[in-house]
């Protein structure tokens, strides 16, 4: 029996009509023949925030028919950050991958991502934005909108070119890495891209085409988005923390320098004033 170098991790919340088609569909890739990853080598890994949709009997299935999933139920806690870190934390793999549910992430891909990674490549990023890649055109021009408004204020912290992908992987050893993750974060992978301190080099980007979601319903709301801003606003106090103090401190001292050379200048001044009269 093959050991398992890959890990699957696919954080769910109410989506059992995808489970069926999305592991079908990951593991009929990985046995095509010019796959360069053994499907012998390949766990699924379904993290579900207990959806008590038939999710777990589908898995269950699934399990008897020989594919290599298995599922995850969280009754205590909720939020797709903290269910992509259990599933990394469970992971047998030493490269893990994290794909949505929703087959907005194309299955086919899953070879190419699992391959892309190595020692000199720590990271795999599914990019929308690589050249000649094209977006579904079902999908609405406010969520393109907010995508690309979301990824231009990341990059002052990543060179990354689609940092807010959610199909992306990382190492086993770079992710045991990363300090003080945020699990109630909106972006996971801007948020390990980060805190592991991936260089640009070690980034291997993967084009692929972002297609629509097949069943249920879209998690982006207005708090999610505000959720992202927080984030935002914490990632950068991590980055650049050092620098704001430095500035800080340096605004202070010129200030006490200039407050200083006023009050010495309204001395002089003064005295001059006095030993007229």
């Amino acid at each position: 029996m093959s050991s398992i170098n890959y890990s699957v991790i696919v954080p769910a919340f109410r989506e059992n009509g995808n489970l069926r088609p999305l592991v079908t569909r990951i593991f009929g890739a990985l046995s095509q023949v010019n796959s360069p990853v053994n499907p012998a080598e390949v766990e699924v890994i379904i993290v579900d925030d207990n959806s008590r949709d038939g999710s777990v009997e589908t898995v269950e299935s699934l399990r008897r028919e020989g594919y290599n999933v298995r599922i995850i139920v969280r009754t205590t806690e909720r939020g797709l950050s903290s269910a992509v870190v259990r599933g990394f934390r469970e992971a047998l793999g030493d490269n893990m991958l994290c794909m949505d549910a929703d087959l907005q992430h194309p299955p086919e891909y899953v070879p190419a991502m699992l391959a892309s990674m190595s020692p000199s490549k720590q990271f795999a990023l599914g990019t929308r934005y690589a050249k000649g890649v094209q977006i579904d055109e079902g999908w609405p021009l406010y969520r393109r909108v907010i995508s690309n408004g979301a990824r231009m204020l990341a990059l002052p912290l990543t060179s990354a070119s689609d940092p807010m992908s959610g199909f992306f992987g990382i190492r086993k050893e770079t992710f045991l890495k990363a300090r003080q993750l945020n699990s109630d974060g909106f972006k996971i992978a801007l948020d390990l891209l980060v805190k592991c301190n991936i260089p640009n080099e070690a980034i291997a980007e993967v084009p692929f085409s972002f297609g629509v979601r097949a069943e249920g319903e879209s998690k982006l709301t207005g708090k999610v988005m505000i959720r992202y801003l927080e984030q935002l606003a914490e990632l950068y106090w991590y980055r650049f923390s050092g620098l704001i103090v430095f500035a800080a401190l340096l605004l202070f001292v010129a200030f006490v320098l200039l407050a200083r050379a006023m009050l010495s200048s309204y001395g002089g001044l003064d005295g001059k004033a006095q030993s007229k009269y």
